[in-house]
């Protein structure tokens, strides 16, 4: 009753906000999405290359006021979102609503810290400009495919981890024992550092075995590590062809209240925190 209550008591311009900022399937959700992440990638290239130094001495004027009027458009962003909720502490608590929050704060903290001595403190402190970046997961669909495929396939690769640290701790000892201290390998641990560099097909080549036996061995090493390299890959994207084929089936209307997406067509209420939608 209570949510019916608080759904009853929502303002029409507030549940059309909240469609247009959170929800994904109607045009002006997607024009809304568009257009933000423009305005992050925008704002995080503008970061970068600000700590050019060269760009950023002659574009010094354009930086700053590029960075307000981001900093602008992010704040009514935030506030805008707020408003929109129905529980607006749950979303300022969540992970994205710290990283919106981190993402304009900067700007504002280098009006309070002044002075030459702090100018560095300024300087890294802004830094945290690149948590905009973060806001693109949001609106990517495919992140959380992403998230799923990976979260299935954990078991399985650290399963598979597990059995790569037991060949490399195999392996390592043997070449400890083949090459010796005397040609680079000084300790069984030194041994395990080779056989993960090789067998990963990095190579820094500060260790390098020179018996006939050694080479051999790293030979197979080498030809395991391409082998190594496709199996988790291959767990990945086996999850990731899973994932994708029950995204399709989800539907990208947001929750009023957690803004959670992911519900089923037909869904009355969020699968998440019970509230209807």
């Amino acid at each position: 009753m209570a949510i019916s209550n608080q759904e009853s008591n929502s303002p029409k311009w507030k549940l059309k906000m909240h469609e247009i900022i959170f929800g994904a399937h109607t045009p002006m959700g997607k024009l809304f999405d568009i257009v933000l992440l423009i305005a992050i990638l925008l704002s995080v290239l503008a970061v970068l290359l600000e700590t050019v130094e060269t760009i950023q001495q002659e574009y010094r004027d354009i930086f700053v006021i590029a960075e307000w009027v981001f900093t602008v458009l992010f704040t009514i962003e935030y506030i805008l979102r707020i408003i929109s909720v129905r529980r607006p502490w749950k979303y300022i608590t969540s992970f994205m609503g710290i990283v919106d929050l981190l993402s304009t704060i900067p700007t504002y903290v280098s009006l309070i810290i002044a002075g030459p001595q702090y100018l560095l403190v300024i300087r890294t402190i802004r830094l945290l400009r690149v948590f905009r970046i973060l806001k693109l997961t949001r609106y990517l669909s495919e992140a959380n495919v992403m998230k799923r495929a990976l979260r299935a396939s954990a078991v399985k690769i650290t399963v598979f981890i597990g059995g790569v640290m037991v060949l490399v701790m195999i392996m390592g000892t043997i070449m400890y024992i083949v090459e010796g201290p005397e040609r680079g390998f000084t300790s069984i641990p030194r041994s395990m550092y080779w056989t993960i560099v090789t067998i990963t097909t990095v190579g820094y080549g500060d260790i390098a075995p020179t018996t006939a036996l050694g080479q051999a061995l790293a030979s197979v090493v080498m030809l395991l590590g391409y082998g190594i390299i496709a199996v988790p890959t291959g767990i990945v994207t086996g999850e990731l062809v899973m994932a994708k084929k029950e995204d399709d089936q989800i539907s990208r209307k947001a929750c009023p209240d957690c803004s959670e997406e992911g519900h089923d067509e037909n869904a009355a209420h969020c699968k998440y925190c019970g509230a209807k939608i």
